[in-house]
């Protein structure tokens, strides 16, 4: 077993060279906390290695400076050093592009996270059709003269029918984007692939957003885009 004093001679010339930068003993004690070398142990690695010629150090005063030794270490030509310089410069160049692709990439997602899904638009539009057809039903019985009711209650129904139609015309659309977001690049057919996730059109099930907005009254009527 090798001694103890010879493996913190190691620890300590290994840390000096791979700092390869002036360091003084208590710089070297602090860094190397985690092998739980004292710092006079430290002090001492540190004496042995410059005496053995390991590393050489200078005396300022009471204080003595440590330095890897410079001739162990090959030191680039000019050549050398100006294709370091422009690799440098195209790994940086590469960075900035892939930061840019980040970025990027982060924004999409940011965006598709802020719309809603596929599951979640059926959802609504399930829920809407229902409240579409349940009003059409109370709207016509009231044209009808089958219920009476008050100018008030009648504005209340008309504003909620009105509601619920500019709700189907806006996630209609909603859904149109998202699907064509999805299906733009598929190699699939679409019809297909619709059947394949239960996507029903309205005219699937005999329905027309335009056939219901007929119904609205004169005064909720928005003009087609």
């Amino acid at each position: 077993m090798a001694p103890k004093s010879d493996s913190s001679e190691g620890i300590v010339l290994n840390f000096v060279n791979e700092q390869n930068r002036p360091l003084n003993s208590q710089v070297v004690a602090d860094f190397l906390q985690k092998f739980n070398l004292k710092k006079t142990a430290v002090q001492k690695a540190l004496d042995n290695l410059a005496e053995s010629g390991k590393i050489t150090f200078k005396e300022y005063g009471k204080q003595k400076i440590y330095l890897a030794r410079q001739d162990q270490f090959q030191i680039p030509n000019t050549e050398e050093l100006n294709q370091m310089k422009e690799e440098n410069a195209r790994l940086q160049e590469l960075l900035d592009e892939q930061k840019k692709s980040n970025s990027q990439l982060d924004g999409e997602i940011k965006s598709l996270q802020s719309n809603l899904t596929l599951d979640e638009i059926q959802a609504k539009d399930v829920k809407l059709r229902q409240q579409v057809k349940e009003l059409e039903e109370r709207l016509t019985k009231l044209r009808e003269g089958v219920t009476l009711v008050s100018p008030e209650e009648r504005k209340i129904v008309e504003k909620t029918f009105s509601d619920s139609i500019s709700n189907w015309r806006k996630r209609k659309r909603m859904f149109k984007d998202v699907w064509d977001t999805i299906t733009e690049n598929s190699p699939k057919n679409l019809n297909e692939f619709k059947e394949e996730v239960g996507i029903e059109y309205d005219e699937d099930i005999g329905v027309s957003l335009q056939t219901y907005a007929t119904l609205m009254p004169h005064g909720h009527k928005r003009a087609r885009g």
